[in-house]
């Protein structure tokens, strides 16, 4: 390497060194992000479910408490084919590459070029060129070839608070897939136990159907032989004709159901018709969920940590925007061979080089990029009103939950005494009326009052199962997978 070049160098390693030891030394411009801070009860309102052992607190598998294999697999296989799951997923994919294409901002960018160019120059109009004879151009060729280089250095901190807000919009968008996945294993839960409860309903409809044609069958029977009235035969077919009339609505809810479980695993609506269409219990589970403290919260749900993390990238584009009123300076270099014979083209002696930093500040910009700076930091406030709103949400999610599942479990306790003071019923009056000691409407109210309190029954089975999903949900049960 010449001397001269060497002597080139020397003041841009030196100029480099200073670059760097200011990157890396100077401070950032903008806020620094500070945590927001939620002011949580020490309490839940609501009486909080029995406490739990070791075994029984893990929450991110909760739906395997529920003891149902068919439950178990339709999460298994939501949580891998559920088209929502894999969007989110894309998003990680997207967030992790605009981070990586905003970290590359730190370092040079080199970029390589060549070139060939054919000219002809102009003949010139003088008289040595008349007295010659040129009347035409002189034709040149020229090759190069090298690389240029440029290197914005970092002094102010704008392009590492560019890093700082894309690492925190990664870590939003992992919070975010968590979300879907909380909301995904309650959705499933749910439609599963939906669909197990509107196959319930219609087994208990025939059942009662059964029930009440057996005694239009024997009111039609006393009527002949005298001993009943037509209006004992109407009521008795009205009464089987409404609850017939239920049977059909049930059945379509039913189908729903299993088309809504579908979706959520990313099939066609028949792909779960064989699988589901076999009539089974509602699934139950113990309500031992290890709800904790309400401060708990702010690290168990996932759409509170996503809303802390879009807090902290738009106070780092706060800095983006304020190193805006700053100087950018760019070190910037070329190197390479330029000659007009293609032969000789890359011999030493043909070398070029250039070095040299620059330096750009916008002075005067009519007030854009304070105005910039402004809309920053309104979108930092929204965003912390926002992870305000979602703490709220989350904490009143959590008392309905609370509520709702310990008085559900009253309420299904007094619809079971129900259902057995109902059965004695009918048959007592069923006895009766057929001995003749008792009218048709006694037999007709005692009937129609145990097909209603059955199919009570059966739908706070499954909101006691509901609202346990519910609760699993509201203290961010189902992400850590």
């Amino acid at each position: 390497m010449s001397s001269t070049f060497r002597g080139a160098l020397r003041p841009l390693t030196t100029i480099l060194v200073a670059a760097v030891s200011m990157t890396a030394s100077g401070c950032a411009v903008g806020p620094d992000y500070q945590p927001p801070k939620a002011t949580m009860p020490a309490a839940w309102v609501e009486p909080a479910p029995k406490s739990v052992s070791e075994s029984d607190a893990d929450i991110a598998h909760w739906w395997t408490k529920f003891h149902d294999p068919v439950l178990d697999s339709l999460v298994k296989q939501a949580i891998a084919s559920n088209l929502d799951l894999k969007l989110a997923e894309s998003r990680i994919r997207q967030a992790r590459a605009a981070r990586n294409a905003a970290a590359a901002g730190l370092g040079p960018g080199v970029s390589a070029n060549s070139s060939f160019t054919r000219s002809q120059s102009s003949p010139g109009t003088s008289a040595a060129a008349r007295n010659y004879g040129v009347t035409d151009g002189i034709l040149s060729s020229q090759y190069q070839a090298g690389f240029d280089a440029s290197w914005e250095l970092d002094i102010f901190g704008g392009v590492r608070r560019n890093v700082e807000a894309a690492t925190a919009d990664l870590q939003a968008s992992i919070e975010s897939r968590r979300d879907v996945l909380v909301t995904l294993a309650a959705e499933t839960a749910v439609d599963y136990i939906d669909l197990r409860a509107s196959q319930q309903q219609i087994a208990i409809a025939r059942k009662n159907l059964l029930a009440q044609q057996r005694t239009a069958a024997l009111t039609q029977q006393l009527f002949k032989t005298g001993f009943s009235s037509d209006l004992d035969v109407a009521n008795a077919n009205a009464l089987t004709a409404t609850t017939a009339a239920q049977i059909p609505v049930l059945e379509t809810s039913a189908r729903q159901y299993i088309y809504s479980l579908s979706l959520l695993i990313g099939c066609e609506p028949g792909a779960l018709m064989t699988e589901l269409n076999p009539i089974s219990g509602i699934p139950t589970a113990p309500l031992s969920v290890p709800v904790g403290i309400p401060a708990d919260l702010l690290r168990q749900r996932p759409d509170i940590r996503m809303a802390e993390a879009q807090i902290h990238a738009a106070t780092a584009r706060i800095g983006v925007a304020t190193a805006d009123l700053f100087p950018k300076f760019t070190l910037s270099g070329s190197a390479g061979f330029m000659n007009n014979d293609i032969s000789s083209w890359m011999d030493w002696v043909n070398r070029f080089w250039s070095i040299g930093p620059s330096v750009n500040w916008q002075i005067f910009d009519t007030g854009k990029t304070r105005a910039s700076i402004e809309q920053q930091k309104a979108l930092t406030e929204q965003s912390v009103i926002t992870y305000r709103q979602t703490v709220l949400t989350a904490l009143q999610e959590v008392e309905n939950a609370l509520i709702a599942s310990t008085k559900e479990y009253e309420h299904r306790k007094a619809l079971a005494d129900a259902v057995a003071a109902n059965r004695k019923a009918v048959e007592l009056s069923t006895r009766l009326y057929s001995d003749g000691q008792t009218d048709f409407l006694n037999v007709l109210q005692a009937q129609r009052s145990l097909y209603t309190s059955e199919d009570a029954l059966a739908q706070s089975n499954r909101n006691v199962s509901t609202n346990l999903v519910a609760l699993y949900k509201a203290v961010g049960g189902g992400w850590g997978l």
